[in-house]
């Protein structure tokens, strides 16, 4: 893929992030999730490099970059078949939620460890019947007590929350009381792992990947008055500072696997002979692959704008280009890696290529963390400013 919009330290970053990936590759996730393992090698491997905290603050041991070099980590290593989904949850949500909002003590405690990946932190935030929904969050947090330094219980349900078996903590979203209005506002708590209360069971998934899906059950979990990251009354502000580079993030891993797929495609198009030529001359195989290629490339030029705007510190204007960003990287990942398995016919559908699981994979970028009817939602309100429906 071209990168000449690119300055030269990002393209040095894409090619040592790309150098590193292949050392791994397909071989080793696959490896990993057939033994319902983690990739603890690449993982500490990319921390040790300094790739896993290479947007978080240059003080608490991270790159001092931001979501613009975190992406390109993200997308080179799923180029190369050996995408780490945690890097959505733990550098780019929390971590940037922590080093914008967080305490100091916070900051000294969590950043050191996300940056250098010897600590990990999971997100909570879906639950079972609110879905898209943000505002019909039900998990709750209520003072045990008055004053600044009262504890605060935590109940509720969270779904799909990815990597809390490996986590230290989870960020949790869960909703307090304005004392003034009475209504429920979101604010964003720090929940360790081994805190009483604080349960999980695993989702049995189809979808193949090293990174398992978690339901957690908060029966009134007690916590510390500093487990609270922010302002009690910023609300929207800190969630949507963890969301946009969630998003940002998600656009980047379909991205990634879209090229994975594309190139074993073009591949296995320039030897594959059926007749005389190699099948890649033909149109019905080329024309389909450089549409997939071009959309590729499209997705990742609204990802690189996203990433820009919030580095800059345009929340709004980055909101609107990193949905726009993950809506486009989900439409092209599932079209390369569609075309991709149907250029390779049956061999597409073998474990020896590799690619047929990716089918499955694909949607998540359609799907997660929010579905692509939710942005087209969010573009017709907010960017042409149509009416909503709901």
């Amino acid at each position: 893929m071209s990168t000449v919009l690119e300055t030269e330290e990002h393209q040095a970053l894409r090619a040592a992030v790309a150098a590193l990936g292949k050392r791994y590759g397909r071989d080793y996730m696959t490896s990993v999730v057939r033994d319902g393992a983690h990739p603890r090698e690449l993982w500490t491997e990319a921390a040790k490099l300094g790739y896993l905290g290479v947007n978080l603050p240059e003080e608490y041991g991270g790159g001092g970059g931001g979501m613009a070099e975190l992406s390109i980590v993200l997308e080179e290593l799923g180029a190369a078949g050996s995408p780490l989904l945690m890097m959505v949850v733990s550098p780019a949500i929390c971590g940037t939620v922590i080093a914008r909002f967080g305490t100091e003590a916070q900051k000294q405690q969590w950043l050191p460890g996300l940056a250098d990946g010897s600590l990990t932190m999971a997100f909570g935030i879906t639950e079972p019947d609110a879905g898209s929904n943000s505002h019909r969050i039900a998990t709750t947090a209520r003072k045990d007590g008055s004053g600044a330094d009262a504890d605060w219980l935590l109940t509720g349900r969270k779904v799909f929350v990815s990597g809390v078996d490996i986590a230290d903590a989870t960020l949790i979203v869960g909703r307090t009381e304005d004392a003034r209005s009475g209504r429920l506002k979101p604010c964003l708590f720090i929940v360790p792992r081994d805190a009483p209360g604080f349960g999980r069971s695993q989702i049995d998934m189809e979808l193949q990947a090293p990174e398992k899906q978690f339901e957690l059950v908060l029966d009134d979990v007690r916590l510390p008055a500093d487990a609270l990251v922010g302002d009690e009354d910023a609300g929207l502000l800190q969630l949507f500072a963890g969301l946009n580079p969630e998003r940002v993030m998600t656009a980047a891993f379909g991205i990634g696997m879209g090229r994975y797929a594309l190139a074993r495609a073009v591949e296995y198009a320039k030897t594959r002979q059926v007749w005389k030529d190699p099948i890649g001359s033909h149109q019905a195989i080329a024309h389909p692959l450089a549409q997939a290629h071009i959309e590729l490339e499209l997705a990742r030029l609204m990802m690189q704008k996203a990433a820009r705007l919030y580095d800059d510190g345009d929340d709004i204007g980055a909101g609107e280009a990193a949905n726009m960003a993950k809506y486009a990287a989900g439409e092209a990942c599932v079209k390369a890696v569609d075309q991709a398995v149907h250029t390779l016919g049956g061999n597409g559908l073998t474990r020896e290529y590799g690619l047929a699981s990716l089918i499955t994979a694909a949607r998540v970028a359609r799907i997660a963390p929010v579905s692509r009817e939710m942005i087209l939602n969010y573009v017709s309100h907010q960017s042409l400013g149509l009416p909503k429906s709901y």
